[in-house]
């Protein structure tokens, strides 16, 4: 009989760390799987279809952000949301695995605390019942975002987004002409005691941009103010 607890798989060359990381999981009721290198990560990911990956990005057989990139461009594992957690505090490390769909990151060494508190929320903006207020269907210019199915159709296309960047867009998209914030859009999508910079939003609206393609120019940027999506 299969378990109905969530599966994290933990990616992590540091056997103390992913021992740490899995007691820290377990006593909140977690199922937790390991990987110690990239090679195995993927083979977990596919086979077992966790609800979340926390993947390091330094490993001795290829690089984490590799990984993202392989797991986001899978048809098979796009939608598993991953948490990157690195020593590297630069920016570009952070942006660069933001930009290839990561869905949020902590920096070492972090508190097993707030590890759990990421991996909620992640969790949480993953699942319709708390992270979306309505299932009924959105329809805007040549945009259709079914929030039930985690779907968005641009231009009669289905594209695939990660769950921040649907959260986002889903939140431009049902205020049209609004113009929010950057930190109104954080407050909006993870809370207002969220510790995420402004420059973040930046790169995943850029993401947005990107997969709209044609449609890209629905998000308006708001010269010292914000963003909005342009009303019909």
């Amino acid at each position: 009989m299969k378990s109905n607890l969530q599966t994290i798989l933990i990616v992590d060359d540091e056997q103390p760390i992913r021992e740490l990381i899995s007691y820290n999981l377990e006593k909140e009721s977690f199922q937790c799987l390991s990987a110690e290198n990239g090679t195995s990560a993927l083979l977990l990911a596919r086979s077992e279809k966790p609800n979340l990956i926390i993947l390091d990005l330094m490993l001795p057989d290829m690089s984490g952000l590799d990984i993202c990139r392989i797991l986001k461009n899978d048809k098979e594992t796009m939608n598993i949301p991953i948490i990157m957690a690195t020593a590297k505090t630069e920016d570009t490390d952070i942006i660069k695995g933001l930009e290839l769909g990561a869905d949020d990151y902590v920096t070492k060494p972090f508190s097993p605390k707030v590890l759990i508190a990421r991996v909620k929320s992640v969790l949480r903006r993953t699942t319709t019942e708390n992270v979306i207020e309505s299932t009924s269907i959105v329809r805007l210019h040549n945009l259709s975002i079914n929030p039930e199915k985690f779907e968005v159709i641009v231009d009669g296309q289905q594209m695939s987004f990660s769950a921040t960047e649907f959260s986002l867009l889903l939140f431009l998209v049902q205020n049209p002409g609004r113009v929010f914030t950057r930190q109104n859009i954080i407050n909006a999508i993870k809370g207002s005691s969220y510790p995420v910079t402004e420059r973040s939003i930046d790169v995943q609206i850029l993401s947005i941009r990107k997969k709209l393609g044609a449609e890209c120019d629905i998000i308006e940027t708001v010269r010292g103010v914000g963003y909005r999506v342009i009303e019909e």
